[in-house]
């Protein structure tokens, strides 16, 4: 993790960026009705599977998302307990009252990450975690790690979930369970005044691109090179940084191309500071299939029906919208939380 004198620096210097933005725009309006379309996400999901599903113009998500209240009070989406459900938790998580749960804190908005105190961790997922945890009758222990460090956590059994923007692929389902609440669509962002573009894997031979180790979209990343490579193109130069901030820096002092990362936060990042732009979004399990985010826990340690059921109850009863409506996640909207469905496949050989 970065120090949070870091983390203050860098928060706010997106603040005044959102703070210009939304004085450049005018007046605001509200983010629930601003969201997609159902029509527009149908579109964009049906994109996503067949590869590249954008030329770089910003996303309605992206053009609302100065509108995010980053502050650490943050009057959540709620719900009420749903006693059948609650009744599939195990004894012992139930005896102990709480949900423990981990993620990655040094992203941006709007998925995880620390609120203008420097403390409070918000975002998307620590939405869905509390509504997750309100059908369960449980309260949250809410904590946060380093990428790797996540998994850690979830084999030693010191937390029962990690719910932070993973993605369901075939090798992580051999040891955990997943229960999806998001399509999954990844984002190459790249300086503003860049002047090239992206419509296949064979553009970005001789590139400079970063990447988070150990996320899908490195396995994607170096999936696509090694194909390249195979044809006789150049090789992707890929770098790796420890925190999306990095990332950041290193864009905007040209020691990188781009970078290959979640979808809705580089969507926020080049909205709220206008030194970036997307060029391009991939379904974030490979060509040929959407990837999905979904809540991850220990395989069979009974929990991931309970966390299926909730999720379903809560798309049912209409709150799992209004969390995906506060973010501007609409377009990721699943239609069903599924149990391990098909994921990013593993690499040949």
């Amino acid at each position: 993790m970065f120090s949070r004198t870091r983390r203050r620096v860098i928060l706010t210097t997106a603040l005044a960026a959102a703070a210009l933005a939304i004085s450049a725009c005018g007046s605001s309006t509200d983010t629930a009705s601003s969201a997609s379309s159902p029509a527009d996400a149908a579109a964009t999901n049906s994109a996503a599977t067949a590869g590249v599903t954008s030329s770089g113009a910003a996303s309605p998500a992206a053009a609302q998302a100065v509108q995010f209240n980053l502050g650490p009070d943050q009057n959540r989406v709620t719900t009420a307990k749903v006693d059948s459900i609650a009744a599939e938790v195990p004894q012992a998580i139930r005896d102990r009252g709480t949900l423990r749960v981990t993620g990655s804190a040094g992203t941006a908005p709007p998925l995880r990450f620390y609120a203008t105190d420097d403390t409070t961790i918000i975002g998307s997922e620590v939405d869905f975690t509390y509504l997750i945890a309100d059908v369960l009758g449980l309260k949250v222990d809410l904590s946060a790690a380093d990428w790797a460090q996540n998994f850690v956590r979830i084999d030693s059994g010191e937390v029962d979930a990690f719910i932070s923007n993973v993605t369901v692929t075939e090798e992580r389902k051999e040891k955990y369970d997943f229960a999806t609440y998001r399509l999954d669509t990844l984002a190459l962002e790249v300086p503003k005044d860049a002047d090239w573009t992206v419509n296949s894997r064979k553009d970005l031979a001789g590139k400079v691109i970063a990447v988070g180790s150990g996320t899908n979209q490195e396995k994607i990343l170096v999936d696509w090179n090694e194909k390249n490579v195979a044809e006789g193109l150049e090789p992707i130069d890929i770098k790796y940084f420890q925190n999306s901030t990095d990332y950041y820096l290193a864009l905007s002092s040209g020691r990188i191309d781009g970078y290959l990362g979640p979808n809705p936060t580089a969507q926020y990042h080049a909205a709220s500071t206008g030194e970036t732009k997307v060029i391009g979004t991939f379904s974030g399990a490979g060509d040929t299939l959407q990837g999905e985010i979904a809540v991850l826990t220990k395989k069979d340690n009974g929990l991931v029906k309970a966390f299926a059921d909730a999720l379903n109850h809560t798309i049912e009863n209409g709150t799992y919208q209004q969390v995906l409506d506060r973010w501007n996640l609409a377009s990721e909207a699943v239609q069903t939380s599924e149990i391990n469905p098909p994921g990013l496949p593993k690499t040949a050989g």
